[in-house]
């Protein structure tokens, strides 16, 4: 039985070492004949982590399912791989990005309200398109405003399994602005990069992003999505 086990485990490590993105314990399961109880493939994934322990590189849980990547302490030499910088985003989008995490699902009316300004379309599309954001349904009222919520794929930049791991709002710095990393390798630093920059307060967007200064103030007909 341990044998089998053993060979259970390098089977795992094999895939998720090879996959190049997060792999669902269901998925896992379905890689042997016949199909792994979820039992087995929770005991085995939990012995690779500590299996992994003591390395540069962690086994991880994401939204999206399970991971190898690269912990902090090694992550300024994996950074030279990669040298371009991560995108900048304007303080317009990362305040928008913060109502959706922390109040979705909630409609364009709903951020400008909190906001105050009116929410250009290419904010929502800035979003949508780093695939943070997406249209999760739409409002029962006059014109069924879209329903906005964050997506694994942001959990998964931020290494968290699910929204009630994000920090209470009154822990956020928001002096700095988020840079979020590519890399399933730079994951390992999402968790303290969200508890610092999430409401940064640069003023330059990334192309087709509204900053603040162009923003009009948002007005009741505004509101409506």
């Amino acid at each position: 039985m341990n044998d089998d086990l053993n060979e259970v485990k390098r089977v795992l490590e094999a895939a998720l070492l090879v996959a190049g993105e997060p792999v669902p314990a269901s998925q896992l399961a379905k890689l042997f004949d016949p199909v792994l109880d979820s039992e087995t493939v929770r005991k085995v994934l939990e012995d690779l982590v500590q299996d992994w322990s003591t390395r540069k590189v962690e086994l991880v849980q994401v939204a999206s399912g399970w991971r190898f990547q690269g912990r902090r302490d090694v992550q300024p030499y994996l950074d030279r791989l990669t040298p371009e910088k991560p995108p900048r985003y304007s303080r317009a989008v990362m305040e928008t990005l913060a109502i959706i995490a922390y109040q979705q699902p909630v409609t364009r009316g709903d951020i400008e309200a909190i906001r105050g300004v009116a929410v250009s379309t290419n904010v929502i599309k800035t979003l949508e398109d780093r695939q943070w954001v997406e249209t999760v349904g739409h409002r029962e009222t006059p014109g069924r405003p879209a329903l906005y919520a964050t997506t694994k794929a942001f959990l998964d930049d931020l290494g968290l399994t699910s929204v009630a791991e994000l920090p209470p709002l009154a822990e956020l710095d928001t002096s700095h602005l988020l840079e979020m990393p590519d890399a399933p390798t730079k994951a390992a630093e999402a968790p303290r990069a969200l508890a610092s920059p999430i409401l940064g307060s640069d003023r330059t967007a990334e192309p087709g992003a509204a900053t603040d200064r162009g923003e009009p103030a948002a007005t009741e007909a505004q509101t409506v999505d």
